[in-house]
């Protein structure tokens, strides 16, 4: 098989089902092999059954350090090369909540989960050049705080105070990573998928649910939210684009904060420290 033939290889995080199976889906379709990451086996082996034989799944724990690290080491083993890494895992948590690890779970989840595999990743990325990397933010970036000496909360949690400061960090991560992998081929970008009527709001607080009921008929299916991952991860307008954020398939300015890039410098080495790995600037 020449390179030009070769079946290009994704891996999707949080794929087992809304807008990470959707694009899932669409990598499918257009001939890639498919690695999906999430935590529950049974929708894992589901999701997997839909998609059929080009795709695979690997049940792990992302918040966990452990887990994240032996799911990469499965996907490596396995695949030599990498085209497109989605880091589209996300959770909400009503109460702070801490992780195996000692961190508070929405950060770990929505933010730390996708920098440790990056991170995990970034060779093998390098070495499959092009390729791409996405992650999904969203617009509750905009409202997004970063207290580096307090970045779990500890003090102040709310729910909504802890998802949009995760997201924030997503995108300036994807800067951060932009301009460090700058001429390896590598591209990253971040997006807002839109108003998507998923699964994440299930954990929201008792008195909100009503409110989140009635909004989510008014919400896009996860099906236009994986089209807008899959025109980051595989669209060939966007080839070569990298540092961006992207909201409806257009390039935006995100959050005064999310533009800040000495601060997404400070935010990755304390991110590094965090998941073990301080110091790496590969």
């Amino acid at each position: 098989m020449t390179g030009s033939e070769r079946q290009r290889t994704a891996i999707v995080t949080g794929g087992s089902s809304g807008i990470g199976f959707a694009i899932a889906s669409r990598l499918v379709e257009d001939g890639y092999r498919v690695a999906i990451v999430g935590r529950d086996a049974g929708r894992l082996e589901a999701a997997v059954a839909r998609l059929g034989n080009a795709a695979i799944g690997q049940a792990a724990d992302l918040s966990v350090r452990r887990d994240a690290a032996s799911a990469v080491a499965a996907i490596v083993a396995r695949w030599p090369r990498i085209d497109v890494l989605v880091n589209n895992a996300g959770a909400v948590f009503t109460r702070r909540t801490v992780t195996p690890d000692g961190v508070e779970a929405t950060f770990a989840v929505n933010h730390l989960a996708g920098f440790l595999l990056t991170e995990l990743l970034l060779d093998r990325l390098r070495e499959s050049a092009p390729s791409r990397i996405v992650f999904t933010s969203s617009e509750g970036h905009q409202g997004g705080t970063l207290d580096l000496d307090d970045i779990g909360f500890e003090h102040g949690y709310s729910i909504m105070r802890a998802y949009s400061r995760s997201k924030l960090a997503n995108v300036l991560t994807a800067r951060h990573l932009a301009r460090r992998l700058a001429g390896s081929g590598v591209t990253v970008t971040s997006l807002h998928p839109g108003a998507i009527a998923t699964n994440i709001w299930s954990g929201a607080p008792w008195f909100a649910r009503p409110v989140l009921a009635i909004a989510k008929r008014r919400m896009e299916p996860p099906a236009v939210g994986g089209s807008r991952l899959a025109y980051l991860a595989a669209s060939p307008e966007v080839e070569g684009a990298t540092g961006g954020y992207y909201d409806h398939n257009r390039l935006r300015d995100p959050s005064r904060l999310a533009r800040d890039d000495a601060l997404g410098d400070r935010l990755y080495a304390v991110s590094a420290g965090l998941v073990g790995l301080a110091g790496t600037t590969r």
